[in-house]
């Protein structure tokens, strides 16, 4: 990778942490992490902060000079109450040094001047940051800089009941094979539709439990939207694109399957800790998550026997116009504008030390994400636990992930907001359809494609 550019804040970071800059006197940081999205599993998001911390005071320790670094964190489970949170201390210049979230925040923050890019401070082409994968540096890039440094990776996943499927009379080698069936097009959620339905009918889940798919918005919808052919953003000109027909095919297949009594259409907000609960119990027969979910399920809801249980793939295509795919929605470590350039560049240091393979194997393995890089990919720990190997080679080849496009959240709402309309029957589906073309033409004028 090419960086692309150093700055005078890079080579600020540099004499900051050399010998010279420290020898003088002692050095007292106080460096603030703010985490979304972050529970007891995936604690590593900070602590890998905290880590890094202690390596470079017994660095400099060994220098013979005197470095200090007291880090403070803090973490939210769920992204409202964290996103309000950073709106408010940015608003009153409170704003801590290292911001944890989602990688579609930096446009909108970029802008708003929340957050620095941290190429300013970094070396790309050096270790560790070279071995990081290029595409998920591509996501956690704007506007032709790179603003983050990706946290973790992890792909959306569709999975399978294996007692279901061979209770309607699946072969076990037919089960094995439905992977690759599903990444060659040949099985589609129509075909999940009728195979749920036949395990309802057979007694196995009950009624209205044979399709269980995320309870609350998430980008895991966005894979529904490719699967019947959509996209999300034009390469060229990198507008957003709302796709008429691929939003028809969405919608229309969640109504189906409420039709089809595999769903109810009262589904969407039903508790977490509820869906979670009828996984790990085998309650249904087809659903999607994400790979942390692994860890959640045999941790906290002690699935037993994952993989005697479960088959996983892609999300199924929708028709012949889409393709099986998944979404990666990596965090990354970002810079808050707040805080002086010292600050920003300790800050920098201790998330490139944090992205070493090793330590962010760590987090990986603990919380169920995927590895941001070749090397961690080769780390024992990592490469020998079945689920974090598996789920990269099955699943991050075929990853893409949302834009970081600035208007994206306002397409994002009216799509949720089509959806949970004829999900519900409160609209039918093409009302629903031309009522979020008319909310993203009205926002977004020029800078969305409507076709």
């Amino acid at each position: 990778m090419t960086i692309l550019k150093r700055t005078t804040a890079a080579a600020l970071a540099v004499a900051l942490l050399s010998g010279t800059a420290l020898s003088a006197q002692a050095k007292d940081y106080t460096v603030k992490v703010w985490a979304g999205g972050t529970n007891e599993n995936s604690m590593y998001r900070v602590k890998a902060i905290e880590m890094a911390a202690d390596f470079l005071q017994r660095q400099a320790a060994l220098r013979g000079e005197e470095l200090n670094i007291t880090v403070e964190n803090q973490t939210w489970s769920g992204w409202d109450d964290f996103k309000q949170a950073v709106t408010l201390a940015n608003e009153s210049g409170t704003a801590p040094n290292i911001l944890v979230t989602g990688h579609e925040d930096i446009g909108p923050w970029a802008q708003a001047g929340v957050i620095r890019p941290i190429e300013d401070y970094v070396d790309f082409d050096s270790w560790p940051l070279n071995q990081i994968y290029e595409n998920l540096i591509e996501v956690a890039s704007y506007d032709g800089q790179i603003w983050g440094i990706p946290q973790d990776a992890e792909s959306r996943v569709f999975f399978f009941a294996r007692e279901g499927l061979s209770a309607i009379g699946y072969s076990e080698d037919q089960i094995e094979a439905l992977p690759e069936r599903i990444r060659e097009g040949e099985y589609t959620l129509y075909n999940m539709i009728d195979d749920v339905k036949k395990m309802q009918d057979k007694g196995l889940v009950a009624k209205g439990q044979g399709f269980a798919p995320r309870v609350k918005n998430g980008p895991d919808y966005w894979q529904f939207y490719q699967s019947f052919g959509g996209e999300m953003v034009d390469p060229e000109s990198g507008k957003l694109i709302f796709d008429k027909k691929a939003l028809t095919g969405m919608y229309q297949f969640f109504v189906d399957a409420v039709a089809k009594g595999v769903v109810p259409k009262t589904y969407l907000g039903t508790e977490w800790d509820d869906w979670h609960r009828n996984v790990a119990a085998g309650k249904y027969g087809a659903w999607h998550g994400g790979t942390w979910h692994y860890a959640q399920w045999t941790k906290q809801f002690k699935l037993d026997d994952f993989f005697g249980k479960t088959v996983f793939s892609l999300i199924p295509a929708g028709n012949a116009d889409g393709r099986a795919n998944s979404i990666t929605h990596p965090l990354v470590y970002l810079l808050s504008a707040s805080g002086s350039d010292d600050e920003a560049a300790i800050s920098a240091e201790l998330i490139g030390i944090a992205s070493e393979p090793r330590i962010n194997a760590l987090h990986a393995v603990a919380s169920g994400h995927l590895a941001i890089g070749t090397e961690e990919a080769k780390v024992p720990f990592y490469a020998n636990d079945r689920w974090s190997r598996e789920a990269t080679e099955e699943l991050l080849p075929y990853a893409n992930s949302i834009p970081n496009n600035a208007d994206f959240g306002v397409y994002w709402t009216a799509m949720y907001k089509g959806l949970e309309a004829s999900w519900t029957g409160a609209s039918p589906v093409a009302d629903a359809v031309k009522t979020a073309e008319a909310e993203v033409k009205a926002a977004l004028g020029d800078g969305i494609i409507i076709r």
